[in-house]
C-alpha cells in the first residue's frame, strides 16, 4: 500500500527540515515548501492526502491559503499550525474550513496522531469497519465519502465534520457525548478544544438546515443530541 502523501508548509527552515524527516520516519511521504504561494501551486500539480500548514508564512499566510483551497472546492484534510494562543485565532481557522489546529511548539508524536485521525478515510488501518450510508430526515449521508445529500444538492463535509455527524447519528439516542468525543478526536477535553467542537456543531446545523424537522440541541455539560421531529 502506498504511503500517505502530505504537503507540509513551514517557512522556518530548521523546523521544516527536522519535522519533514521525522514524519517520513513515521511512514509518510512529505513534500515540504516554505510559503503559501508555492504551496497552492504544488497542490494543483500533485495529489496529496493531507495538508499541514503554518499560519505565519511569507507571500500567503495559512488562513489565506486555507480560504483559497476551500473556495476552489478542495476538501482535502488540513491541519493549521501556529504559535498563536488566542481562542479567536483558533476559531478563525475552523470557520475557514480547517480540520484541526495545533499550537506550537508541538511534538511530532502529537502531529502524527492528529494526521492519522484525519486519514482514516483513505488509509483505514485504524478503522476496519466500512460505514454504510445513513438517512437523516430528508438527507442521506455517506460517511465513506463525507457527502451529505439533500434532494439534488450535495455537500462534501470536511473529514472532522463528517466524523462528528456520523457519531452524532449513530450514537445511542443520537447523543454525542462531549467529553468522550473531545478525547477521541482532539486528544483532550480542554476548553480550547471544546470551543472547536462547538464551531463544528454550528456548521452542521447550517448544513442540515434545509430540513426543518432536524435540530441539534445542547445537553448541558453532557453533549449534543440530534432530534428529528
Amino acid at each position: 500500500m502506498s504511503k500517505p502523501k502530505i504537503l507540509y508548509l513551514e517557512d522556518d527552515f530548521d523546523l521544516g527540515e527536522i519535522t519533514s524527516i521525522l514524519l517520513e520516519k513515521k511512514g509518510f511521504e512529505v513534500i515540504w515548501v516554505v510559503d503559501g504561494v508555492d504551496g497552492l501551486e504544488v497542490l494543483k500539480e500533485q495529489s496529496f492526502d493531507l495538508v499541514v500548514a503554518d499560519i505565519m508564512m511569507p507571500k500567503l499566510d495559512g488562513y489565506s491559503l486555507l480560504k483559497q483551497i476551500r473556495e476552489d472546492g478542495n476538501t482535502i484534510p488540513l491541519i493549521l499550525l501556529s504559535a498563536r494562543v488566542l481562542t479567536e485565532d483558533v476559531l478563525q481557522g475552523f470557520s475557514l474550513g480547517a480540520d484541526d489546529y495545533i499550537r506550537k511548539p508541538f511534538s511530532v508524536e502529537e502531529l502524527t496522531a492528529r494526521i492519522k485521525r484525519l486519514l482514516i478515510r483513505n488509509f483505514p488501518a485504524v478503522d476496519e469497519h466500512k460505514k454504510k450510508s445513513i438517512v437523516i430526515g430528508d438527507y442521506e449521508y455517506d460517511p465513506e465519502s463525507y457527502k451529505l445529500i439533500h434532494k439534488k444538492r450535495m455537500i462534501t463535509l470536511s473529514p472532522r465534520s463528517g466524523e462528528i455527524l456520523y457519531r452524532l447519528v449513530t450514537s445511542e439516542n443520537r447523543m454525542l457525548p462531549r467529553k468522550e468525543t473531545l478525547i477521541e478526536l482532539w486528544g483532550d477535553d480542554s476548553f480550547f478544544n471544546g470551543r472547536s467542537l462547538d464551531v463544528f456543531i454550528s456548521k452542521l446545523r447550517k448544513n442540515l438546515s434545509e430540513d426543518s424537522k432536524i435540530s441539534i440541541i445542547n445537553i448541558r455539560a453532557q453533549g449534543y443530541r440530534l432530534i428529528i421531529d
